[in-house]
């Protein structure tokens, strides 16, 4: 348990550094926004000239508050952790800063690097507070996905945000959202996409027998009727990795060239012999 314990709180403190690093290296100085509670610290920067590091702290102290009552303990102590040392960290990174007259590459660097950053610490079970404990709340009793959560609440900051940073910026700020999306979706989904596939075949049960032994995957039967015929129907239910597609289509050929194949993108996936998914319980 110290040993987990020590390696969730190594994968928050990084998440959070790298965090800090997006926002004082490539946002601030590139006179971008972002989303939630960050945009709105960077907004009173930019008017006030009003320290992120302060401001952080304090509106994500009050959102925690509220998210007090929805999330669980362990949760809710991670995310203090997270809070405290990305304002730490923010306050440590002000004097580094990259300023490029190629704005579009501080947006995809700030973005990655967000996205990076806030994978890391929600992976450990917490979150960055803002927006991301609307999204946890979002995913636990709504079922929306994490990271698509973050960028629907975080475009609610941005847009207004056009008044204190420009038209062209706000520009600029979404594709760095986008980017942060896409790397947060890559961290908490994994690095092997699964996919779905439906069969319809009458070698329905030569097919299975060949994917159980070569692949190793289980399979569910389903009773089905076309609608035509009337004749019945077993259509086979598949959930694999993408490295598990190309022989799972040679075996189906291999017993049934007239095969009907469905594929789909599963977009996360829960239970035994596959990584559950990320969320505050």
């Amino acid at each position: 348990m110290t040993k987990k314990w020590a390696f969730t709180f190594g994968k928050i403190i990084i998440g959070a550094f790298i965090f800090s690093l997006a926002v004082n290296i490539f946002a601030i100085p590139n006179h971008l926004g972002e989303g939630g509670v960050t945009g709105l610290t960077m907004i009173l920067y930019y008017a006030f000239g009003i320290a992120p590091a302060i401001t952080t702290l304090i509106f994500n102290g009050i959102l925690l508050v509220i998210g007090y009552k929805y999330l669980d303990r362990q949760t809710i102590i991670l995310t203090i952790i997270a809070i405290l040392f990305t304002s730490l960290f923010l306050r440590l990174t002000e004097p580094i800063a990259f300023q490029t007259d190629q704005t579009i590459i501080a947006a995809i660097f700030a973005g990655a690097l967000m996205g990076f950053g806030m994978g890391l610490i929600m992976h450990g079970g917490g979150t960055t507070a803002g927006s991301a404990i609307l999204a946890k709340i979002a995913n636990k009793y709504l079922g929306w996905n994490t990271s698509y959560a973050l960028l629907f609440f975080d475009l609610i900051v941005v847009i207004p945000s056009v008044f204190i940073i420009g038209f062209q910026n706000m520009l600029f700020t979404i594709l760095s959202l986008y980017t942060s999306t896409k790397v947060l979706d890559f961290i908490l989904e994994g690095f092997n996409p699964k996919k779905s596939v439906t069969i319809i075949s009458d070698q329905y049960e030569a097919i299975a027998k060949e994917v159980d032994l070569k692949i190793g995957r289980g399979m569910t039967l389903f009773d089905a009727e076309g609608y035509y015929t009337r004749q019945g129907k077993k259509i086979l239910y598949i959930v694999i990795s993408r490295q598990q597609l190309l022989p799972l289509t040679k075996i189906v050929n291999k017993h049934d060239e007239k095969a009907f194949f469905i594929i789909n993108d599963a977009q996360s996936v829960v239970g035994e012999g596959f990584t559950k998914q990320i969320t505050s319980e």
